[in-house]
């Protein structure tokens, strides 16, 4: 197994948020964790990463490659980030930092995990911008991200994420802040360059019919507990759980395929 996650319980101020959560993400896999607002799948991203905030109490295993990584100091859990293990968020506007070109915050990964120079690592910036069909990437990444459309501040987080070829993504609803054609391009790219590279995936979404295009299986969370989860082509003809059939109702992106086929 790539990503093992047992048990895993997360308190914040007293409140606890996960409850219990197991779940697999083998080598190459995507898999979905889904549910709606508050149901826990964003913590549970944040735990593998070691990014809750402050005062938040972990228990349970994450390992991953059989390592484990609660307690794992920080100085090594941020070697893992962007090298090992890349995040994209849902709100690019926030990800990116306003006051450095987009090039420079694609070229930082190759600065702080390869020890590239700056004119190396900006010339690779623009072959990643290139690989996220950003128009012009030689001229796009002298930009600053107010200077960029929703879409392309998203092309250009994926190109952070992925600069150094992790093995695990996990996309954190990325397309949820975009209009529904663009949402269907961002999700096309992301599929196409995770599957490209044959690395592991975790979607988090709250939306069954954007799952359905990108995940093989899925893991339904309600009140920090997994309520369900499996196969998605079976999730979608045939959910047990009340949540996952509401979640079916609910599905609200244009292109919906029922039974997967991502």
């Amino acid at each position: 197994m790539t990503l093992e996650v047992r048990d895993l319980v997360i308190d914040i101020d007293g409140a606890r948020v996960v409850d219990g959560v197991s779940f697999d993400v083998p080598e190459g896999a995507r898999v979905g964790l889904i549910g709606e607002s508050g149901s826990g799948k964003s913590m549970t991203a944040l735990a593998i990463l070691g990014l809750l905030p402050d005062g938040a109490e972990v228990g349970g295993s994450i390992r991953w490659q059989g390592r484990e990584l609660i307690g794992l100091p920080e100085r090594e859990l941020a070697a893992l980030r962007g090298d090992e293990i890349g995040i994209v968020f849902q709100e690019p506007r926030t990800a990116l930092n306003p006051i450095r070109t987009v090039g420079r915050q694609i070229a930082e990964a190759f600065r702080i995990h390869e020890g590239l120079g700056r004119r190396e690592a900006l010339a690779r910036a623009v072959a990643e911008a290139d690989r996220v069909r950003l128009p012009d990437p030689a001229q796009i990444v002298r930009r600053y991200p107010h200077q960029l459309s929703g879409g392309q501040r998203q092309r250009v987080a994926i190109a952070a994420a992925l600069a150094c070829r992790p093995r695990l993504l996990i996309a954190d609803e990325p397309t949820t802040a975009l209009d529904v054609t663009i949402q269907a391009d961002i999700l096309e790219l992301l599929h196409g360059l995770v599957t490209g590279d044959g690395m592991s995936l975790v979607f988090i979404t709250h939306d069954l019919a954007v799952l359905s295009q990108i995940a093989t299986d899925a893991v339904v969370l309600d009140a920090g507990r997994v309520v369900e989860q499996g196969p998605l082509s079976t999730l979608l003809t045939a959910p047990r759980s009340p949540v996952t059939q509401g979640l079916l109702r609910d599905a609200t992106a244009t292109v919906w395929r029922p039974g997967g086929g991502a």
